[in-house]
Parts: C-alpha cells; sequence; structure tokens
C-alpha cells in the first residue's frame, strides 16, 4: 500500500466534521441490518459466572488512589469480579416496546464494538483456557484448550481486547474507525479500576504485536469468521501480580491448542466502508521494545472526592448523560480533584496500565465553576509539552498559572465561552449548559513515522474519558462523551495549524436532567453471590 503514515493522515483529514459537511456517513439508519451488540461462540463449552461485586469492601476513594488493598486470591468468583466491573452490564433501560442495555464500559452510540477475552491458567472453578466474555449473561465461553501445557502463567491472568467496526459503521460511517479506538480506550481504563479495586495491578504488554494479540484469542482463525463480522486486535493486558508470562511460546502454544465455537452472525447485510479498511491496514502494531515512561508520577496526595462510595456501586452507576440543567456549578476544589487523577501515579489506575508519557491534554472550555472564571484553559498533563503547545497556539493566550501548584492548568483567555463550546460540539447543547466541556488535543508528531501511535493516542483519549466519567459521579454530576464536533474549528479557536496537534475526544460534566419516560431494570436475573472473595495470602 501507500506509505501508511501518508495513509492515516489522509483517512484523518477525509473524517473529519466540517461546518457545511460532516464527514462521509450512510445518511440514515438502516434497522434492519442493526448489528447484535451481543457476539456469541455458538457451541463453545459454557462457564456461568457469579455476581459477587457488591461483597467487594473497596471504595472508590482507596481504588483511585492507588492504595495497597490486599489482593483479591485469584479464582473464577474474583475473575467474575473483575469482568461485572469493567466489560459487564449495568443495567437495562426501556421506553415503551424497547429496551436496550447499558455497560460500565461506555460506547460511542451505544454500539460497544469491544470484546473481552481471558488466558488464564488452571484457577480454583475455572479450567485453564482461552475464554471469550458474553456480557449479555456475564458468561465466560471457552474458545480453546491447551493440548500441550503452556508455559506458566503465575499470578495473574492475560485479559485481550478486540474491536469489530461493523458496530460502530453501520451508524457512524467513516468516522467509525475513530471512535472504535475510543472505546479500547474505555474498556482499557474500565479493567485497570476493577482489577484495582480488586487489589490488583494492570500492565498493558506494550511490546505485544496486533498478530500476537490475535493468535492468543484465536481471531486470526480466518475459517471460524467466513461469512461473518470479523474482529481486530486491539491490546493485551496483564492482570494481577508478579512478572507477565513470555508472550511468543504462549502464541505457539495457543495456535497448537483445540478451538471451540462458531462466532454468530451480527447482520445479515453490510455496507463497506474502504476508508476504515484502509485504516486499519495502515496502523498494526508490530512487536517493539517496550515503553518507558519519560517523567516520574505524580506524588502528590488525591483530593477525596465529593462522595465516597463503595468503587463497585460507583462503577456501575456511570452513565452518560443526555442532556444538562444549565444553571449547576461545582467548586473550584471539586474541578481540582475530577482533574488529578488525570496525571500518571505509581501503581493507581487507570495509568498503571499505560506504558508511556502522557501524549494528550486538555483543552477546557470553564462555564460554571465556582472561584474560577470563566472562559478558555489548558492543561498540560506532561510538563515538557507546555513549551511546545506555547508555540503553536495563539500568541494572544495569557498561559497564566491556576489553582494547586501541583496541577498544570492555565488560564488562556477570559470569555463566556458557551456558545463557542456548543459550535464546536456539532451545535450541541449539552457542551454549553454543562459546568465545563473540554477537547483532547493529541501530539501528532510521531504517527506518520509509526502510524500504529494513531490508535494509541485515541486509546489515551479514552482513558482519559473513563476517568472523567467516574470523578463526575463521584462528584456528585454526571458527564458524557463527544464524538462529534468539529475539528478544525477546534484548532481555529486555539491558534492551532497543520497536524502538529490535533482535537480527537471532546467530553463535558455537569448536573443530568433524566429523561423520566424511561425505565430502568437490574443487569442480570440472577441473585448476588453470598459471601466476598478471598482474598490472597503471602503462603
Amino acid at each position: 500500500m501507500a506509505d501508511p503514515g501518508r495513509v492515516i493522515l489522509e483517512y484523518h483529514e477525509h473524517s473529519k466534521h466540517h461546518l457545511r459537511r460532516y464527514a462521509p456517513g450512510p445518511g440514515y439508519l438502516d434497522w434492519a441490518n442493526q448489528p447484535d451488540p451481543f457476539r456469541t461462540y455458538v457451541g463453545a463449552p459454557q462457564v456461568k459466572l457469579q455476581l459477587g461485586a457488591d461483597c467487594l469492601p473497596a471504595s472508590f476513594n482507596d481504588t483511585r488512589a492507588g492504595r495497597s488493598l490486599a489482593p483479591a486470591a485469584l479464582t473464577c468468583e474474583s475473575i467474575a469480579i473483575l469482568f461485572e466491573l469493567s466489560l459487564a452490564i449495568s443495567a437495562w433501560k426501556s421506553y415503551l416496546t424497547s429496551s436496550w442495555a447499558l455497560r460500565c464500559n461506555p460506547s460511542s452510540g451505544n454500539l460497544h464494538p469491544t470484546e473481552g477475552y481471558l488466558l488464564a491458567s488452571d484457577l480454583p472453578g475455572l479450567g485453564a483456557g482461552i475464554y471469550h466474555y458474553l456480557s449479555r449473561d456475564h458468561t465466560l465461553e471457552q474458545r480453546a484448550r491447551w493440548d500441550t501445557p503452556p508455559p506458566a502463567i503465575a499470578g495473574g491472568v492475560l485479559i485481550g481486547i478486540a474491536s469489530i467496526y461493523w458496530r460502530e459503521a453501520w451508524k457512524y460511517g467513516m468516522r467509525a474507525f475513530r471512535y472504535c479506538q475510543h472505546d479500547c480506550g474505555h474498556a482499557i481504563a474500565a479493567v485497570s479500576y476493577a482489577a484495582a479495586a480488586l487489589g490488583w495491578q494492570t500492565t498493558m504488554l506494550d511490546a505485544a504485536a496486533d498478530d500476537d494479540v490475535a493468535a492468543l484469542f484465536g481471531i486470526d482463525r480466518s475459517g471460524d469468521y467466513a461469512g461473518v463480522e470479523r474482529e481486530e486486535p486491539d491490546c493485551l493486558l496483564w492482570v494481577g501480580a508478579g512478572a507477565p508470562p513470555e508472550i511468543e511460546s504462549l502464541v505457539a502454544a495457543a495456535r497448537a491448542a483445540s478451538w471451540f465455537g462458531e462466532p454468530n452472525l451480527l447482520s445479515p447485510t453490510h455496507v463497506d466502508w474502504p476508508d476504515i479498511d484502509r485504516a486499519h491496514e495502515a496502523t498494526p502494531k508490530p512487536r517493539t521494545i517496550p515503553g518507558t515512561r519519560t517523567a516520574p508520577p505524580a506524588a502528590f496526595g488525591l483530593s477525596p472526592p465529593r462522595l465516597d462510595i463503595a468503587a463497585a456501586t460507583l462503577f456501575r452507576q456511570r452513565r452518560s448523560a443526555v442532556d444538562f440543567d444549565g444553571v449547576t456549578s461545582v467548586s473550584a476544589d471539586a474541578f481540582y480533584a475530577m482533574l488529578e487523577p488525570l496525571l500518571p501515579r505509581a501503581g493507581a489506575p487507570p495509568w498503571n496500565a499505560w506504558p508511556g508519557p502522557p501524549r494528550v491534554h486538555l483543552a477546557i472550555f470553564v462555564h460554571r465553576i465556582e472561584g474560577l472564571e470563566s472562559g478558555l484553559y489548558v492543561f498540560v498533563r506532561e510538563a515538557s509539552a507546555v513549551a511546545a503547545l506555547k508555540n503553536a497556539m495563539s500568541r494572544d493566550w495569557r498561559w497564566q498559572k491556576i489553582g494547586p501548584a501541583h496541577l498544570p492548568l492555565y488560564f488562556l483567555w477570559p470569555h463566556d465561552t458557551r456558545d463557542a463550546a456548543q459550535l464546536i460540539c456539532c451545535h450541541q447543547d449539552i457542551a454549553a449548559d454543562s459546568c465545563y466541556a473540554l477537547g483532547m488535543l493529541a501530539g501528532f508528531h510521531d504517527v506518520q513515522h509509526s502510524p500504529w501511535l494513531y490508535r494509541r493516542l485515541y486509546w489515551e483519549c479514552g482513558m482519559i474519558g473513563q476517568t472523567l466519567y467516574l470523578e463526575a459521579e463521584a462528584a456528585g454530576i454526571r458527564a458524557t462523551g463527544i464524538g462529534c464536533f468539529f475539528d478544525d474549528e477546534m484548532h481555529r479557536l486555539l491558534g492551532l495549524e497543520g497536524h502538529e496537534w490535533q482535537s480527537l475526544y471532546h467530553f463535558t460534566a455537569g448536573s443530568a436532567v433524566e429523561d423520566q419516560r424511561l425505565t430502568t431494570q437490574p443487569p442480570y436475573p440472577r441473585a448476588t453471590s453470598p459471601a466476598p472473595p478471598g482474598r490472597a495470602t503471602d503462603e
């Protein structure tokens, strides 16, 4: 193919929304072909999981701070909680005769292209093998059984994440490739937070190639996917304690394993989006040298949130707001407390899972923050980026340091920015009626030379979004991610030119107005597990 770096930059340009035209999309919703939101492997042996998260003692504040919690014993029951608090259904919503599932991990349009997998050795209650997680039933489907003993996997499990692009493309067309990457980032963060509540660490296996992820979880088995929607590999997470296993020998064992189940068809017919195919082909992740962090993690103590409730409760109550009241404000201290967890901290979720330094920063429209003047602010998550952003942006900005000394928050421009935020976010009222709205600015410096980093930038944005979702809930408000925005209008407002910096994801938080026409039902009809998971010992 043509130079992959050029291909992905062309995709990025062609998939932008503009004031006078939107990125190419389907034009209408073909309801007859709406994708099934649940991938299942017909004929695969199933392991029904218990619902045990209500017994988990961890508070959200301890979890977010990375405070040392006694690690849960690695069993089928604790693995069930890991999935229950990260990729599971959190509630069912219904209106008249329609119903739909909400999940702990948010998704653009609630379409959920993200699939989760598990690779584990023999655990109490769960045999060694490779499993697909079916969120609809809170069930593990066994995809593979080892025919020869694989390398030892001690002290943890491997979690795989993959994407089905068609689920997003059905509604969003060309821009869907972006949204699938956002959703992957949300899922990474959701797994990291859930693992932390169990006392476990999460590490992305940065050196692994896409081909490794695909082989480990069987999504490279072309015969299995003949005539059905393919899954594309995203990333591999080590969850637990100790050193992760050696990947190459695990891949060889997976290729020699016995595989079970046939994937279901999600839609009877499809629409091809060649631009998505080209973007995918331009961004494969090769095996690389593991990344290293270039700056020490933040050393300050996190400010407590307004609501310090059980981590399990907060993870499952996360919702995407659809409307804000346009009146409610939050204090500056509460705002600062929401920003603090966006800075990497040693052992704290979700950045314990992230392999490199921050590349994404925030341009914030402050609307209703008590103690802060309305206007435009920038939150710079990596100190070395301050000079680069100053040089790239308008020379008119103040760059006045604001707030606590440990927070890299800068005041650029005093102004009522509600109209600007609303216009940039595709004229959506929710961007103006909030306490704040923001755009996530990513440095594109290395994308042309390493195109796979394009996907990583969106993952980082999704992780920021998941953090802000949870922090908003803990502050007593609600948030929502915004994928529809006029890219270059945001760049023009900031004075950015060229591809050096790009806005990849928008976000907003405020006091939600609930739709009283909707009814809410619990996620699963079964009773919760009666006992908490055991904790690991030193024995």
